[in-house]
């Protein structure tokens, strides 16, 4: 099972770059998509009927503003919207397929750039972390696809020491990737494979990947991580300033 995550920062600005001519092509069995900057009813027709998926999606209450969604090969058995906190459910922040054996959720944190900001960022770590305890004592596995604004260690920044007190790469939001990442028992899938540096997801594009940070994650259950069978960050085509992150799983 071949899993692909993208953040597009905005669904138009995506299909104008291809997005939807590369997901007509795509090999791959989920897509889950973030940031869609608008409501369902908004989206261009091309991209709620695409050949060979079933498409769904999660609304922010405001215009221009947030939202996720995930395309399925397979129809799931259920669709969750939301995760029961008015932060995450007004600004159209998650969604989940359920499928036989395992979960797939598509999410994304807040974006953070003053003190306001910060603090809601970190108030919805807190809940989405709570909500990730939860699940581990489900009878399922999941595998959480997203951006989280949050380079784990340093080899996921360039430049990581001029970034030491800048959001993205706070003592505080590292912290919670540890703990996610071990007491939680979560696994960043990518890092299962590519223990490498300048395996960047983000950058701008007019600057070189070397400058970028890894902020988008698949993040699994235990259970899953021997399946791992592929990592790719996919660096072209490029439908934003996100990269695509593809896994594939050995997984029916």
């Amino acid at each position: 099972m071949k899993v692909v995550s993208v953040n597009l920062n905005g669904m138009a600005n995506a299909v104008e770059r291809g997005f939807v001519d590369w997901l007509i092509t795509t090999d791959a069995d989920v897509v889950c998509v973030q940031n869609l900057r608008a409501k369902e009813y908004q989206l261009p027709s091309v991209c709620l009927d695409v050949p060979g998926f079933e498409a769904f999606f999660v609304d922010a209450e405001a215009d221009d503003f947030g939202g996720v969604g995930i395309y399925c090969r397979q129809m799931p058995k259920a669709i969750i919207r939301g995760l029961g906190f008015p932060q995450c459910d007004i600004e159209g922040r998650f969604i989940q397929a359920d499928f036989e054996m395992f979960s797939v959720g598509s999410f994304l944190f807040p974006y953070a750039d003053d003190e306001d900001s910060q603090n809601a960022k970190f108030a919805f770590m807190e809940q989405f972390q709570s909500h990730l305890k939860k699940t581990r004592r489900k009878r399922r596995d999941f595998i959480f696809c997203g951006t989280t604004h949050i380079a784990h260690r340093t080899i996921d920044l360039g430049n990581w020491a001029q970034h030491q007190r800048e959001s993205g790469f706070l003592p505080e939001e590292r912290a919670w990737m540890d703990q996610v990442l071990g007491p939680i028992q979560f696994v960043d899938a990518f890092r299962k494979l590519n223990k490498q540096e300048l395996q960047h997801t983000w950058w701008p594009f007019d600057e070189a990947q070397r400058f970028g940070t890894r902020i988008d994650y698949q993040l699994i259950t235990p259970n899953l991580a021997p399946y791992v069978d592929s990592v790719r960050i996919i660096t072209e085509p490029r439908f934003s300033p996100h990269c695509m992150l593809e896994i594939e799983y050995g997984l029916e």
